[in-house]
């Protein structure tokens, strides 16, 4: 299938990429943003037009469709997110496409002193004479995970225009909001009705994910004592310094992401706003286990009451909740979609490439509520940034995989 579905991938990414659907994590709404539903009613548009069947916005922001069975085999899902992180500008992408890499650094109409380099990203290197598409400088792409939505659909163009390609039901979905963990409505699973599901949200050629963090997110409050600063002797307490003492009782040099890798976990401290009166800190924890996991929010909670105690003028909450956990422990039981994705990148002359997320995906979430979903490659690269790139090469690769699940799928018992 060499170079088959390559420029469609391109054309699909940089029409996707231009459009603004960047979630937003403070926002009580579903979807968070009203921005995402120009995606979701694209998606809706162009499905309709290939005529996949029950195509359909439910009405917690999720495109549902169906390509129907023409032959026995199990009903296989597959998702993408059309939300952008919220990290960094998502505003204005220009995505470009850079034609026949020359293997050299690669410069941003936009901002001219960023430079995207193979010294500095060595894979870039493995991809010269590849289409390379990035970003103009000031955004970041958005293949992530724009880039899962291209290959999703050219693979369901390629399939309801090519029926004599053996496949069971296939069920597609593509929702909001996985870059704020809200990704996986409580319905979804229901709605989606397939028995095992797969994410194309991952990186590199090969990669075949059924390990992620789990992951809380904790939320301080700490209240001080307002007092106008020229009286303020005895009687003031600072909200910012007691929030300043939380966040430097952390162990900095051994659980934080700049210091750990691997199978590490760390405390991650995102947000500090407020004054002097009140002052709100949110922090991530991560952890491969669930244990691990539960220490730090006993670190985080210690740590609170510690300093609490020592102004007791003041008043300091810590509130943590749960936003997903590792998929190992489910799939260790049902590995059925890992055997079949593994022997499906084999046959593509493939190595699979297995190792822990140091992230989530909504497969997380997704195989917790009982429809196994592990994580397939995309080839996105230096995601949430302005060095964000693709090659539609690896794209159309990922296209390629999701085929040859579909029809390995009715010929073998995995």
């Amino acid at each position: 299938m060499i170079n088959q579905f390559e420029k469609e991938l391109g054309d699909r990414l940089l029409r996707y990429a231009a459009i603004d659907s960047q979630s937003e994590e403070e926002s009580a709404t579903i979807p968070s943003t009203n921005s995402q539903y120009d995606m979701l009613r694209l998606l809706e548009k162009e499905l309709k037009d290939m005529n996949a069947h029950n195509v359909q916005i439910t009405n917690y922001g999720v495109v549902l469709a169906t390509i129907p069975a023409n032959t026995k085999g199990p009903t296989i899902g597959f998702l993408a997110h059309v939300d952008t992180a919220p990290q960094f500008n998502a505003k204005g992408v220009k995505p470009r496409i850079i034609r026949g890499y020359n293997g050299g650094d690669i410069t941003f109409p936009d901002d001219p002193s960023l430079i995207l380099s193979p010294k500095d990203f060595p894979h870039l290197a493995e991809k010269q004479g590849h289409n390379i598409i990035t970003a103009s400088g000031k955004t970041l792409l958005g293949a992530d995970d724009k880039a899962g939505i291209a290959i999703i659909m050219t693979a369901a163009q390629h399939l309801l225009g090519n029926p004599d390609i053996s496949h069971g039901e296939i069920r597609l979905a593509f929702n909001p909001d996985e870059e704020i963990a809200k990704g996986v409505h409580k319905n979804l699973p229901k709605d989606l009705a397939a028995e095992f599901a797969y994410t194309f949200d991952g990186g590199k050629v090969g990669e075949l994910d059924a390990e992620t963090f789990s992951a809380d997110l904790a939320e301080v409050t700490i209240k001080g004592v307002s007092i106008h600063p020229g009286e303020a002797k005895g009687e003031m307490v600072n909200a910012i310094h007691l929030a300043s003492r939380i966040i430097n009782n952390l162990p900095q040099t051994t659980l934080t992401p700049e210091v750990t890798d691997g199978r590490d976990g760390f405390i991650h401290a995102t947000d500090m706003v407020g004054g002097s009166s009140e002052m709100k800190l949110k922090l991530i924890l991560r952890d491969f286990e669930l244990q691990g996991l539960k220490d730090k929010g006993h670190l985080l909670s210690k740590i609170c009451e510690a300093v609490q105690s020592s102004e007791p003028r003041s008043e300091i909450s810590c509130h943590i909740r749960p936003q997903y956990r590792n998929m190992r422990y489910w799939l260790d039981k049902n590995p059925k979609p890992i055997k079949l994705a593994e022997k499906a990148i084999k046959e593509l002359g493939i190595e699979p490439i297995k190792k822990p997320i140091r992230g989530g995906t909504d497969g997380s979430l997704l195989t917790e509520m009982g429809v196994p979903t592990p994580n397939l490659f995309t080839g996105m690269q230096n995601v949430h940034g302005p060095l964000e790139w693709i090659s539609t090469t690896d794209m159309e690769v990922a296209t390629d995989l999701l085929l040859n699940i579909v029809n390995l799928a009715t010929k073998i018992e995995t």
